[in-house]
Order: structure tokens, then sequence, then C-alpha cells
């Protein structure tokens, strides 16, 4: 009888064992990387002024999403900056001017800055859409940022808006300086993005 107790027992935690290890490796499963692949990927900006906007790409350089199941849980993106182009503008017309000033320290300071950098920290899940909550860094500096990512699929899109002045990109803006005029350049800027995993 005492023999019969003490197997059953062992066979008890036997199982108690098992289960916890099983609970505990489902716990710390690693979640899954779904890397981007950058050429199959796109950005295109616009940036807008009282007379007008002007239109660009600019490259994303790497980028990753990490999903716990359906649970988008990080990631990040980095867009290289120094691929930024316009596109509303043609060759001995405007194009490498306003690139030239883009790229200078009047804007994103591109030799000192060459990638700005997207993190997320996590988002929840409607249906395709996630609302993501993260951080953005442009120019040096990190700023919190919130914007619905639409998940088809292998690709994932969205639209920025962002507010460059949050940035110290204050060229030509209406916030900062006065008498303007027709010169004022909007704070705002978008960035339609699609990415391919």
């Amino acid at each position: 009888m005492n023999n019969l107790k003490i197997k059953t027992m062992k066979t008890s935690l036997k199982t108690l064992l098992v289960l916890v290890i099983a609970t505990s490796l489902a716990a710390f499963t690693p979640p899954t990387v779904k890397k981007m692949t950058v050429k199959e990927s796109s950005i295109t900006w616009v940036g807008k002024k009282v007379t007008g906007q002007h239109s660009g790409t600019v490259n994303l350089k790497t980028g990753y999403l990490e999903m716990d199941g359906d649970r988008l849980t990080g990631g990040e993106f980095v867009i290289d900056m120094t691929s930024l182009q316009v596109t509303d503008l043609k060759a001995g017309k405007g194009k490498e001017k306003l690139e030239g000033h883009l790229s200078s320290d009047d804007f994103f300071g591109i030799a000192n800055h060459p990638t700005a950098t997207l993190v997320v920290a996590g988002g929840s899940k409607s249906g395709n859409v996630y609302a993501i909550e993260g951080s953005i860094t442009i120019k040096g500096v990190t700023q919190p940022i919130s914007f619905k990512l639409n998940m088809n699929g292998t690709t994932a899109t969205t639209t920025l808006t962002i507010d460059r002045t949050k940035f110290g990109v204050k060229y030509g803006s209406g916030s900062f300086f006065d008498n303007l005029g027709d010169k004022t350049i909007y704070d705002d800027f978008e960035l339609d993005i699609t990415m391919k995993f």
C-alpha cells in the first residue's frame, strides 16, 4: 500500500514537473521576427507651402516587426536619408537645388544625420489594422509617435503626418518666423509607406 502511494506520488510529481516545464517554455517562446524586403518597400513624401507643394522619395534601409501570434510586440525601421530625392522637378530645373537644400542643416542635416529611425513599442489589433505606439528620431531628436498600420498578408501600409518643427527643422515655418508671406512652408509633411515582408 505504501509502495503504491509512493509510486502514485512520483507519477503525480513527474506530471506536474512536465506541465511546469511546458508552460515555462511556452511563456518564453521568442516572438516571430518579420524582416522587411527593402527593394520591394517604398516611402514617398509630400511637403507643402503656401504656393504649392513638392514631392519625392526616400528609401528604407532596414526594418522588421516582432509578432507574438497576431500580437505586434515591437519593431524598428531605419530610413536612409542620403537617398532623399525630389520627383516633381526635373534635372536642371530646380531638382538638384531643392535636394541640396533639403539635405542641408536648414532642413534635415543629412551629412551629420544620415538615417532616421522609427521604433515600434507595440500595437493593439482591430481587424487588419494595428494602432501603433512608438517613437521616431529625425535629425538626432526623438519624439513619440502614434499611427495606424494596415497589415494585409505580407504587405504593411501607413501614412504618417510629421511636424518637422518638433525635430528642430524650423526653416520657413510660420510658427517661428513672421512676415514670410508666400514663402511660408507648412510645418507638417506626409510620408506614405509601403513595406513588404
